[in-house]
Parts: structure tokens; C-alpha cells; sequence
């Protein structure tokens, strides 16, 4: 697989990674190895970052959408998702409410769903 395949998959930045990483191929097994006995690099990558987007929002509490509105478009290392959850921006606990929400919408849809097929 592509590295960008690869680097999704373990929930790390592609550009982070080492330059052997991104310049080759990744095969299945080779995948399995890293999630298996990751190296040096990549648990440091996992532990302090940059960070991906959808990792980023996870530790935030927040979607992918809500950093875009708040205009957070770059990765993050982990001091500064700390430091984003000590401070709590209003956009924060706003954002926070917001996929709150919407996880909240999104089980009373499934409830509805699976109410009338249940019986």
C-alpha cells in the first residue's frame, strides 16, 4: 500500500514520518509488524506528534469540521492539544457541544431505526 494508506492506518502524519517510510511501499505484513512492535519512531510520532486531523479532533472532542471552523487546518503535537484543552477556547466547548449533539442525534436515529424492525 501507499505510505499515505500506511501512515492513516497507524493514525500518524505523513510527513512526519522517516524518509524511508514515505519514499517506499508498505506491504500487509510489513503493517501488521509496525501495529504489532512499533519502532522508535513511530511510538514517539503516536506519543508527542504532529498529529493527523482526525487524531487532533479526537483528543479534542471535537470533529474534523470544528477545527476547520476554527480554523485549525495544521497538525498539532500533543503539548499543544494539552494546552488547547487547558485553555479552553469558547470555540472548544462550543465545538464540543456540537458533536455532542450530533452523537446524540445520531443514537436517537439508530433507536428510531431499529425500534420498528425489532418486533
Amino acid at each position: 500500500m501507499k505510505p499515505a494508506t500506511a501512515a492513516k492506518k497507524l493514525g500518524v502524519y505523513l510527513d512526519a514520518t522517516p524518509e524511508e517510510f514515505r519514499d517506499g511501499m508498505v506491504s500487509r505484513d510489513e503493517l501488521d509488524a509496525l501495529q504489532a512492535d512499533p519502532p522508535e519512531w513511530l511510538r514517539e510520532l503516536r506519543r508527542d506528534g504532529p498529529h493527523p486531523r482526525p487524531v487532533v479532533a479526537d483528543r479534542l472532542g471535537v470533529s474534523i469540521s470544528g477545527l476547520a471552523r476554527a480554523g485549525i487546518t495544521e497538525p498539532l503535537t500533543t503539548a499543544q492539544i494539552t494546552a488547547l484543552k487547558e485553555e479552553q477556547p469558547e470555540w472548544l466547548h462550543r465545538e464540543r457541544g456540537i458533536r455532542a449533539e450530533a452523537q446524540r442525534e445520531q443514537a436517537r436515529l439508530k433507536a428510531e431505526r431499529s425500534g420498528p424492525s425489532a418486533r
